[in-house]
């Protein structure tokens, strides 16, 4: 049994990009009440204002954004919300900046290339982990 099963996973979106924000919560809103979007952020400062404020199950960070980007935010989230397990999503190539992001605290990584079922699979691993 999934995490999200019993309650839905609380998903922060932070992603400089209004579309790709939009795309992601509408595609998230319509897998059968396993996530519930609690905030989103446009850039790395907002984000780890978001985390600190509502405490997150996952938060889906961007790596490329304007004030602070992802790489310089992940280990700010990490301290002030410690529970939150980091999704890292973005259009850098996976075999360079995926093992910076991990090594910085983030939990898993997958590119902006990557199908939403993927996105879905490693989000909803990733709040089962938070439970």
């Amino acid at each position: 049994m999934f995490a999200c099963d019993i309650a839905p996973c609380r998903v922060i979106i932070a992603d400089d990009v209004d579309d790709i924000r939009e795309m992601v919560r509408f595609w998230l809103d319509g897998v059968d009440d396993e996530f519930l979007i609690v905030g989103e952020a446009a850039d790395g400062v907002e984000a780890i204002v978001a985390a600190e404020t509502h405490q997150p199950d996952a938060i889906i960070l961007d790596l490329s954004m304007p004030k602070m980007d992802g790489l310089s935010a992940i280990a700010e989230i990490r301290r002030r919300s410690p529970d939150s397990k980091i999704l890292v999503m973005s259009g850098f190539d996976s075999t360079v900046m995926s093992s910076k992001a991990l090594q910085l605290g983030a939990d898993a990584y997958v590119e902006k290339g990557t199908g939403f079922n993927e996105l879905t699979r490693v989000l909803r691993r990733l709040c089962d982990q938070a439970a």
